[in-house]
């Protein structure tokens, strides 16, 4: 049925893919192929079978290669097959020169990329993780069973972002104005619609209102309403924002950006907890709770007579100061994931990235935070479908500069007796700790260039100083974005 796999393949512990090929010689070509990065192939005679194999998915196979015999109706009808039953496993075509790139498998979103023969290590490893990500992000259980919740949470773990989550859990139930004060694309709508979900508000209505982005004429009707013929256009009565949200939570962004008139009318509603609608002098009560953000800094705004200062002190009861990413990097792993399924909930597609890229991230200095940070993963979802992203694969300018083991310091954690019959002594950790998965990456990450250096960059020289398999530092050099200098990869 196939070559038989080891147990301890560090990447895919069961790489096992379906086979629908006509030509012996290439069935033969191909599990060798599989058998040399300890995998298997598992043939299926025709395309009668193969829906009923792959929809029973119990041998835990990743993929199905789809060989050049099948052609016109007959693949076409295959595919069909594949797609309606089990629209979860993906499907990659294969070819050698002489027949040339197959053709376009447009409207089966399942068929993910073409493997040419005689074909590469990088080329196969690249294409099995890509059916990896592929399969992982349309299962239904695991990470995707999560809560759209998650996403009104301020992801990370660094010193930075506790503090704001333990400020966010102390005001959360009460009803003071907050203020949110911090760079464009930090998150600041994330941190209001966090503290509307967590408090006695939450069944009720939360209005957002962009006070810059509505011309000032315009936003006393759209924060307070207007009767009929309140103006020209008025054509009927129209409720405001505050009516919108009564009971509930009213968020008004860019507040430095409201015009002094409006400033004097918004102070008003929060003094007297009342309104009027334009063109009507009937008094409206209103129960809301005011949460405002703003990327000004308006102590100077009212030194410079463009905020009111009383309007400011109504406003600042409870400030919240949104750090920027470049002041938390710590937090980029964890965003990257948040960022990635909720790509995968709206059916956007999926990607991955490999530890060198996401460290490599952590060097850009981020002048857009957290919104820059999520239109990079939408586009690397779609220059990168369902693949899988190192460092050298990002945009040029989100790339350290240099080497990347060259911009990494490990902490001072020291050894003594470095040659052969010396004692060695524990490592003394530093007095303000440190991360031990980082170091250990780093360290690691070390080692092995030293063994590439000394083994002038040949693989499988290197793979024995490290004692390990060629294939387990294959797979190591991929996930780090070390260069091998001399090594050929052909299979």
């Amino acid at each position: 049925m196939g070559l038989q796999h080891e147990k301890d393949n560090p990447v895919f512990p069961n790489l096992c893919i379906y086979l629908l090929e006509k030509d012996q010689e290439r069935q033969n070509y191909l599990k060798q192929v599989l058998a040399f990065v300890d995998g298997e192939i598992l043939n299926i005679d025709g395309p009668e079978k193969v829906v009923e194999q792959v929809g029973a998915s119990q041998n835990g196979c990743i993929a199905v290669m789809l060989g050049s015999g099948f052609q016109g109706n007959e693949r076409e009808n295959l595919l069909k097959q594949l797609a309606d039953e089990n629209p979860a496993i993906p499907v990659f075509q294969i070819f050698d020169d002489a027949e040339g790139i197959p053709e376009k498998a447009d409207g089966f979103p399942n068929v993910i990329g073409n493997l040419k023969l005689p074909t590469h290590y990088d080329d196969l490893m690249a294409l099995a993780h890509k059916a990896q990500v592929f399969r992982e992000s349309h299962s239904q259980s695991g990470p995707k069973s999560r809560p759209v919740e998650l996403f009104r949470s301020l992801s990370g773990s660094s010193r930075a972002t506790r503090q704001v989550n333990k400020m966010i859990e102390q005001v959360a139930d009460s009803d003071a104005t907050v203020l949110i004060l911090g760079e464009s694309g930090t998150g600041k709508e994330v941190v209001a619609r966090k503290l509307h979900f967590h408090s006695v508000r939450r069944g009720k209505p939360f209005a957002p209102v962009n006070c810059g982005a509505i011309p000032a004429d315009l936003l006393e009707s759209e924060l307070f309403g207007h009767e009929k013929g309140a103006f020209t256009g008025a054509i009927s009565a129209r409720q405001g924002r505050f009516e919108m949200a009564e009971g509930g939570t009213l968020f008004l962004d860019e507040i430095g950006d409201m015009s002094m008139p409006m400033q004097v009318k918004l102070l008003r509603v929060l003094q007297e907890r009342t309104f009027e609608r334009v063109g009507s002098n009937k008094t409206i009560p209103c129960n809301v709770r005011i949460i405002a953000a703003t990327h000004r800094n308006l102590e100077s705004a009212i030194t410079n007579g463009d905020f009111r200062e009383d309007l400011y002190y109504r406003l600042n009861v409870f400030p919240i100061d949104m750090p920027p990413l470049r002041d938390r990097v710590e937090d980029i792993p964890v965003l990257v994931n948040d960022l990635i399924y909720r790509i995968e909930h709206e059916k956007r597609g999926s990607v991955r990235l490999t530890p060198a890229a996401i460290a490599g991230l952590s060097h850009y200095r981020w002048p857009g935070n957290v919104r820059e940070l999520a239109n990079l993963m939408e586009r690397l979802a779609i220059l990168h479908p369902y693949g899988v992203v190192d460092v050298n694969d990002l945009p040029e300018k989100f790339k350290p500069a240099g080497n990347l083991m060259d911009t990494v310091q490990l902490p001072d954690v020291s050894l003594s007796g470095d040659e052969p019959g010396t004692t060695v002594t524990a490592p003394r950790l530093p007095s303000d700790g440190l991360d031990l998965k980082a170091h250990l990456n780093t360290l690691e990450q070390s080692l092995i260039q030293q063994a590439l250096d000394e083994s002038d960059g040949i693989v499988a020289h290197a793979a024995k100083r490290l004692h390990m398999r060629r294939t387990t530092l294959v797979e190591k050099l991929r996930k780090y974005g070390l260069q091998r200098q001399s090594e050929s990869t052909g299979i």
